[in-house]
């Protein structure tokens, strides 16, 4: 009786919460090195699937959760900006390539928008859904925001980001060693247009360079893709 008491306990208190957030990535992280950082042993989709079963076992409810990891979220704020410190470190880098970033970024902010919405569209997918979708490449606080204005579900667009992080990070390398393409600047810019915060975490795991360009594509991506989607909406998504 005594060991359920304390759990009760426990599972209400913030710091428990935000202990197991930790556990659970310092646990996915330590198989991630394990398995030499191989792109299908992703450590934030191990620490999710190890946080998501715990709560399920549990009969914790999500804001119960958020109450204790909520530091976690608030650190994702620093976290974005800091992706400024490597970018002004590379600067001169960032500036012989600017013509091409700025191309990449219009068709490929364009075309990630376009293919998910023609994809699920041939699959039945109702309207709701498509607004939902659309924004899935950009990160998830400016994904919600564009999806709950337009008429989706932002509960939906959180699980369609994360989704889509997860798999660009695992595809990323060996897709990219498949097409030969071998500059780390256009691996990282594409991941993280494609696949924001979690394909930028996978691009730095990589190369340094890769990890530049990849916060940058996010950030750039985070600035164009809502200002794509209204227009491309009512010929994709009537």
């Amino acid at each position: 009786m005594i060991p359920f008491r304390l759990w009760v306990y426990l599972q209400t208190t913030p710091l428990f919460w935000l202990t197991a957030t930790l556990a659970a990535f310092l646990i996915a992280d330590a198989l991630a090195k394990a398995a030499h950082r191989n792109p299908l042993v992703n450590h934030v989709a191990i620490a999710i699937a190890l946080l998501g079963v715990l709560l399920k076992v549990t009969g914790t409810d999500y804001q119960t959760y958020f109450n204790g990891a909520q530091f976690v979220h608030f650190l994702l704020g620093p976290a974005t900006v800091a992706l400024g410190v490597p970018i002004y470190a590379n600067m001169a880098l960032v500036r012989r390539n600017f013509w091409p970033m700025a191309a990449a970024l219009l068709v490929g902010a364009a075309v990630v928008i376009a293919s998910a919405l023609l994809v699920a569209k041939a699959l039945g997918a109702p309207r709701a859904v498509l607004v939902s979708l659309a924004p899935k490449s950009i990160t998830a606080g400016v994904a919600m925001a564009v999806s709950e204005t337009l008429g989706g579900a932002p509960p939906l667009t959180a699980v369609l980001v994360i989704a889509t992080g997860v798999l660009g990070a695992i595809v990323v390398t060996p897709l990219m060693n498949a097409l030969g393409v071998r500059d780390f600047a256009a691996r990282g810019f594409a991941v993280g247009l494609a696949s924001h915060g979690i394909g930028t975490a996978r691009a730095f795991s990589v190369d340094p360079v890769a990890g530049v360009f990849a916060g940058l594509a996010m950030g750039l991506n985070a600035v164009v893709t809502p200002a794509i989607i209204p227009a491309l909406l009512p010929w994709l998504a009537p």
